[in-house]
């Protein structure tokens, strides 16, 4: 697993966030499993931040976009960056307008 891309997930652990980290964390193994090199959960205790990364670069804040990920969003944009030619099936379709 050398040398693949890593996801980091901080979230607020003054808000109980880590269910949500760690479901995340799931998902995103389950999904990328042989393009991912690691999740990793940080806890952070400043209150209400819930961001995930990809080496570097933020694909997600909770702060800029004033709401939680759509696991099937977050699934385009790490995959964006981890597999950008991989179908996702079902989560690549776009959302249903109502």
């Amino acid at each position: 697993m050398a040398g693949l891309p890593k996801v980091e997930i901080t979230y607020c652990t003054q808000c109980r966030w880590l269910l949500r980290a760690a479901w995340t964390a799931q998902e995103l193994l389950t999904t990328f499993e042989s393009e991912l090199g690691g999740v990793t959960l940080i806890p952070d205790g400043t209150g209400g931040v819930f961001d995930v990364r990809v080496g570097e670069d933020t694909v997600w804040s909770r702060a800029d976009e004033g709401r939680f990920p759509e696991m099937k969003e977050l699934k385009q944009l790490v995959r964006d960056r981890v597999a950008p030619g991989r179908d996702l099936g079902h989560s690549d379709t776009p959302a249903r307008k109502p």
